[in-house]
């Protein structure tokens, strides 16, 4: 199974900028996007259908424009689960899950810490999220939870590690991530390219994307029991559709 995933930056804007024919061009059998900044009655979805993604689901925010998440199937999955009942997260469209026979792939858009109002959200999320993925793991072990994280998690996972006191990079933001992939969860870019220094996101100011000042805030968290079936991992840069790249894992299944 390839999997890409996508913080598209508005759904619609990504369109506009090509994205149908590069994710055709791609053809990947599961796609998660974040950041859809769309209800699903704003969206032609016969964009999706004719590019080979008849199934498609979409959990956006209650407010119009900002957050949500989505998956594009090219085959119908058993079942499919909007939110996490966790009203606080469900609000701002972050999490929406597909089960298959083999695996379930999981959507997610992790809050940033813009301010210190959102950065303490950004920290329940967090402490949220790990206590349900810890829960769900034990009905479904075969699990890839892919998307924006907002958090760089080693030195060289950004341009600058010296920096300090930004959200994304902070001493508590990297514990947390270190604490959820020791839980049970597989970077996989970082398991098949333990030395590479690549980026999934640039700042739109000072030329960051040209010259590659960039972080890697976007991951394909594989739960321990498909570690064996993790064949590639690779981060997609040359996909310009958002200040983000798109990210793909294959998962032999």
């Amino acid at each position: 199974m390839k999997i890409i995933s996508y913080n598209v930056n508005g759904i619609r804007a990504a369109i506009n900028k090509g994205f149908i024919d590069w994710l055709q061009s791609a053809n990947p059998d599961v796609v998660c996007l974040q950041e859809i900044k769309a209800m699903e009655e704003q969206l032609d979805l016969n964009l999706f259908k004719d590019a080979g993604y008849h199934y498609n689901y979409w959990f956006s925010a209650q407010k119009k424009g900002y957050s949500g998440v989505a998956v594009l199937c090219k085959t119908k999955p058993n079942h499919v689960e909007y939110g996490t009942g966790i009203e606080s997260m469900d609000f701002e469209g972050r999490n929406i899950r597909v089960d298959f026979d083999a695996l379930s792939v999981m959507s997610m858009y992790l809050p940033s810490g813009t301010n210190a109002a959102r950065l303490e959200h950004k920290f329940e999320y967090m402490d949220l999220i790990h206590n349900y993925l810890n829960d769900l793991t034990k009905t479904l072990p075969n699990l890839v939870v892919c998307g924006d994280y907002n958090i760089c998690h080693e030195a060289i996972d950004i341009h600058n590690p010296k920096m300090k006191g930004v959200s994304g990079f902070l001493p508590e933001e990297r514990e947390w991530l270190g604490n959820f992939i020791d839980s049970g969860f597989i970077d996989s870019f970082r398991y098949l390219n333990p030395e590479r220094q690549e980026y999934s996101w640039w700042s739109y100011r000072a030329n960051a994307r040209a010259n590659n000042k960039g972080w890697r805030l976007d991951y394909a968290m594989v739960s321990q029991p498909l570690q064996q079936n993790i064949k590639r991992a690779v981060i997609l840069p040359e996909a310009k559709h958002s200040d983000h790249c798109p990210i793909l894992v294959e998962i032999e299944s």
